[in-house]
């Protein structure tokens, strides 16, 4: 981010809740255009729900979200990702009924209708396995097929941020080693602004440029990504099978 820029995602301050449960405790982040920064922590700490009250589920219930000077704090779901903010959800929630070809249709849905071809190669090229997979249901690919499909069912809006959660989970090694690649030639080659979300510590701060670490709500400590991999207590904690 050049000097004096302001960032294109902002949290200020966030508090959400579900229910009476605080999961969220004044967090404040920033995601710079062209950059990737990460968020790691412990199961439960409140990753995915940062990244839900991003969208609007739940709603923040105290502080700011901005994304390219707009607040999305009060804005429905659907006007958020008209902004162009896409998310790979945990889980991947691909359509397991539909076809991988009309779950990119899916995905096209708030891209340009007119580019739909060209984004579509763009797509296969990036993931050749979905090509030879574009006539099967989603339901039936492998895990690592699913959650490519979920990655290009989200880049086919043609997103400013993309926002992944979880990618690495449940997935072979070598996969996620694909799937990392994958994400750092994209931000290399075309500038694509990443926020992700992951348990796996060692990929997410080898790639990132920035990190954070949650835990119970709160971010407790930033830095660069290779900066927090150093750390002895970032290495004690999800590195070495610590706490």
């Amino acid at each position: 981010m050049s000097a004096g820029a302001p960032p294109l995602l902002s949290a200020r301050n966030v508090v959400a809740h579900y229910g009476p449960v605080c999961a969220l405790r004044g967090v404040d982040l920033d995601v710079a255009e062209g950059e990737i920064v990460t968020l790691i922590g412990s199961n439960g700490a409140g990753k995915t729900t940062l990244m839900m009250t991003i969208f609007g589920d739940p709603r923040a219930s105290e502080g700011e979200i901005r994304f390219a000077g707009r607040d999305l704090t009060r804005l429905p779901t659907h006007e958020i990702a008209r902004l162009g903010l896409a998310q790979s959800p945990e889980g991947r929630r691909i359509f397991p009924r539909m076809s991988v070809l009309e779950n990119l249709r899916m995905g096209a849905a708030l891209g340009r209708p007119d580019c739909f071809a060209q984004d579509l190669e763009r797509m296969f090229s990036i993931f050749p396995r979905l090509r030879e997979r574009a006539g099967q249901r989603g339901g039936t690919l492998s895990g690592g097929e699913q959650q490519m499909l979920a990655i290009a069912r989200a880049l086919m809006s043609r997103p400013k941020l993309l926002m992944l959660d979880e990618p690495s989970l449940g997935l072979a090694p070598l996969v996620v080693r694909q799937i990392f690649e994958v994400v750092r030639d994209l931000n290399r080659a075309e500038g694509l602004t990443v926020f992700l979300v992951e348990q796996n510590a060692f990929h997410a701060l080898s790639l990132a440029h920035r990190a954070h670490v949650m835990v119970n709500g709160r971010i407790t400590l930033s830095g660069a990504g290779r900066e927090l991999l150093a750390r002895p207590e970032v290495r004690a904690a999800y590195l070495e099978g610590g706490a």
